[in-house]
């Protein structure tokens, strides 16, 4: 527990992950051709209490509601009249997932964007919005009222603002109107992809579906690190098959010793298996300051001179000892943990550390910066 607190006291960013175990399939791998498909869409938000978009600069909501208007049969008046008309209107893109073996007549969440410059969508109504897949086709049609969750207020060029306001959901908003094929029905095998590529937890995942599944021959083999191909019964006993396929456990091999750095915010994570060779390292923090002082050079009254402007740099460089530390061997994340706190390192300072001891092969570790 000591140890614990110390390490979150100097870099309390530092994260460690538990060792791995028996998991279930269906948490290792996932079925070929069984996935969501991304729709999107684009549409009109109305309703808006004088929040929309400001129209004389988003010229595509004045066409696209001008479209609208003829579709449905009315004279639409001049463009330049509703530019400046419209203000409880705003352009947006919809976005969904469309989930797997998903059938007409159902529903799915949409999520709605403002691409315009509308202060809010609080209020306002998503008119029907076709959502197309990749290959151009309409799989669903939104519709609905939004739900922001954010609000804000304003007057005389002051507002307040909680939250993010451009952004709405609609619960079910949208409707499934074309069935996607999948090939998890179709043919004698299905395949299971990993989600991380791994040998040994192909080769266990194929011995534990062979010997709780297979009724003599084999039905699972490994085509690679990554993928299993297993042979499943036609129709609606695939389903059941797959049902206790899924859940079987399986010992999965042991993870890579990692170190994943967030350069963004300074985060460090890594797992049990990253070990620690003996070595020394010396840390030092060096600091530059440059200061600037401007003056002003006045001539006399009487004199024929012109007033100057001056200035006056001043550079102060600054460096903090650094005391060369030995870092004793470390074979598990406790004892690798209880050297890197002996730097007394700022999170920002132990990227840099981690970095040149992965180049100097004192860390036993892949480095992975996001």
């Amino acid at each position: 527990m000591r140890l614990l607190l110390t390490l979150f006291l100097i870099t309390p960013l530092l994260v460690f992950s538990l060792g791995a175990e028996a998991r279930r399939i269906k948490d290792l791998a996932t079925i070929q051709g069984v996935r969501h498909n991304q729709l999107i869409g684009y549409g009109l938000v109305v309703g808006l209490d004088g929040t929309g978009d400001m129209t004389i600069l988003t010229p595509f909501t004045v066409q696209s509601f001008l479209n609208m208007l003829t579709r449905m049969g009315i004279n639409t008046p001049p463009a330049s009249i509703l530019q400046t008309m419209l203000k409880n209107v705003a352009a947006v893109m919809v976005t969904a997932d469309l989930p797997p073996f998903s059938r007409p007549g159902q529903t799915i969440d949409v999520t709605v964007s403002s691409v315009g410059n509308a202060n809010s969508l609080l209020g306002g109504t998503l008119l029907m919005t076709p959502l197309k897949g990749a290959d151009g086709q309409v799989y669903a049609m939104a519709q609905g009222n939004l739900l922001v969750g954010g609000v804000g207020g304003g007057a005389k060029g002051s507002k307040v603002l909680v939250n993010h306001q451009s952004v709405g959901l609609i619960p079910s908003g949208a409707t499934v109107e074309r069935l996607v094929n999948s090939p998890f029905s179709q043919g004698d095998y299905i395949t299971l992809e990993l989600n991380e590529m791994d040998f040994t937890t192909a080769t266990q995942m194929a011995d534990v579906i062979n010997q709780q599944l297979a009724l003599g021959q084999p039905i699972a083999a490994a085509l690679d690190g990554r993928t299993l191909q297993v042979q499943a019964p036609r129709g609606t006993a695939r389903v059941q098959f797959m049902s206790r396929l899924e859940n079987l456990q399986v010992d999965a091999g042991i993870e890579e010793a990692k170190v994943i750095i967030n350069a963004r915010n300074g985060s460090v994570v890594m797992n049990q298996n990253v070990t620690l060779e003996e070595c020394a390292v010396a840390h030092g923090n060096l600091t530059v300051v440059i200061s600037a002082l401007n003056q002003v050079s006045q001539p006399n009254p009487l004199s024929n001179g012109n007033t100057v402007q001056t200035g006056q740099a001043a550079v102060n460089i600054k460096e903090d000892k650094g005391a060369l530390i030995l870092l004793k061997k470390g074979v598990s994340l406790n004892e690798v943990i209880r050297a890197l706190n002996t730097l007394g390192a700022k999170p920002e300072d132990l990227l840099s550390i981690l970095q040149s001891m992965k180049a100097a092969g004192a860390l036993h570790a892949e480095l992975e910066i996001i």
